[in-house]
């Protein structure tokens, strides 16, 4: 613990010295400079980046667990014909390096007229995140005892009633534990916001700090006082939903 917290102390120590003079080490400043947040708040225009961020994930994040719970229920749980291959496929897509799809996905942005938009981030973030999603839901739906599905067939239930009210209220754990993985994906992408979007207003919360990082490389104060600023709305909403994200990490450690 004291080695993952260590860089975010020294990060916030860093922020709270005077302007223009970072300090050597981790010594505490004479005068803390709260003031730090206040002009990094204003030189990243930060409400701006906040409801451009809070956006792209809400287009990215409820599709993709939408898209990946229902590919999860057909291969775990309908396990249809050719569902290991269309599996395998899908693993397959974990192993393909990000970085060699981001010159096809420009060149795809430019045919669609949506570079420079949020749509040039919501539509490839989706797809990027189907491989794990799926994977994720996948593992899942297998764990879920059949007995469940057996006595709701036996009431009558249609596979869309089941989804609906059996398999979907038992996955609510790995749903949200998905759901925070694609967040902090999402609000912390980099690489396609700085190549498909020009205008940094449009852009995510990293992207933003990459552009504000270029405007005051000499000033490390203000530059920690901008990065503990970006992390703090991803901070926020783990530690709102970390008790669903325990509760499916652990699932899968507890038979039965």
């Amino acid at each position: 613990m004291a080695v993952t917290l260590l860089p975010f102390v020294a990060m916030l120590i860093t922020a709270l010295h005077e302007p223009g003079r970072p300090p050597t080490g981790l010594s505490l400043p004479t005068t803390a400079h709260w003031e730090n947040f206040t002009a990094a708040f204003e030189a990243t225009n930060f409400l701006q980046l906040a409801a451009s961020s809070s956006l792209i994930v809400l287009g990215v994040v409820p599709a993709a667990l939408l898209f990946s719970s229902l590919a999860g229920f057909a291969l775990g749980y309908l396990r249809p014909k050719g569902r290991r291959a269309v599996y395998v496929a899908f693993l397959l897509g974990l192993t393909i390096p990000f970085e060699s799809a981001v010159i096809p996905l420009y060149y795809q942005a430019a045919e669609l007229g949506t570079l420079n938009t949020q749509w040039a981030l919501i539509l490839p973030l989706v797809g990027l995140a189907m491989p794990f999603g799926v994977f994720w839901m996948t593992g899942h739906f297998r764990s879920v005892p059949l007995e469940l599905s057996e006595a709701a067939r036996m009431d009558g239930a249609s596979t869309l009633q089941l989804f609906r009210h059996i398999h979907l209220p038992l996955a609510v754990p790995a749903l949200v534990t998905l759901g925070i993985l694609l967040f902090l994906n999402t609000w912390n992408h980099f690489i396609l916001a700085i190549v498909l979007i020009d205008d940094p207003a449009k852009r995510t919360m990293a992207g933003a700090l990459g552009a504000f990082q270029g405007q005051y490389q000499t000033d490390i104060v203000l530059l920690c006082a901008a990065a503990i600023l970006l992390m703090a709305p991803t901070l926020i909403v783990f530690l709102l939903l970390q008790r669903h994200f325990v509760k499916a990490v652990l699932a899968g450690a507890i038979k039965g």
